[in-house]
C-alpha cells in the first residue's frame, strides 16, 4: 500500500468492539453484517478534526427514510464521543446503510428539532433513553442531509 493510499485509507477505531463491528461491515460490504440488540446499525466516516485523517464511526440506524441522525451518547457518559467533535469540524460524512454509500453533509440541531430527532432516536434504540438519564448533558443530535 502507498503511503497516500495509507493517509486516505480510514481509521478503525480502538476500541475493541467497535473495530470489530466495523470489520464486518467492511467485510462483508454491507451494515447488514452486524447489528445491536437485533436492531440496524450505519456506518459513518468522518475527518479528524485535528488530523484530517478519515476514521469509521458504527452507530445505531436512526432515519426518517431520508435523512439520517449521529447521537452523540456515549452511552450516557458525561463527555461527548471523540468523533462529535470531527463532525462539528468536518461536517461531510460518508453514510454506509446496507450496501448503500452517500455523501451527506451533518448539522448539530436543536430545540423541536432535535425534540422530533430525539424520539426517532430512542423508538430506532430504546437504551438511548437510558443514557440520557446517566448524564448531566444534552446528548447532542446531528441530521445528516
Amino acid at each position: 500500500m502507498t503511503q497516500d493510499a495509507e493517509q486516505t485509507q480510514p481509521e478503525l477505531s480502538p476500541t475493541d468492539w467497535v473495530r470489530r463491528q466495523t470489520e464486518e461491515i467492511l467485510n462483508a460490504g454491507t451494515t447488514a453484517a452486524v447489528d445491536i440488540i437485533n436492531r440496524p446499525v450505519v456506518l459513518f466516516t468522518t475527518t479528524g478534526a485535528r488530523t484530517g485523517k478519515k476514521r469509521y464511526v458504527p452507530l445505531m440506524r436512526v432515519t426518517d427514510g431520508q435523512s439520517y441522525a449521529m447521537v452523540a451518547s456515549k452511552g450516557g457518559a458525561s463527555t461527548h464521543p471523540s468523533w462529535y467533535f470531527n463532525v462539528k469540524a468536518h461536517p461531510q460524512i460518508t453514510v454506509q446503510d446496507g450496501d448503500k454509500v452517500v455523501e451527506m453533509t451533518a448539522r448539530e440541531v436543536s430545540g423541536d428539532e432535535r425534540d422530533r430527532w430525539w424520539q426517532l432516536a430512542v423508538q430506532a434504540y430504546p437504551p438511548y433513553a437510558e443514557y440520557q438519564t446517566k448524564t448531566d448533558r444534552l446528548i447532542p443530535v446531528f441530521v445528516l442531509d
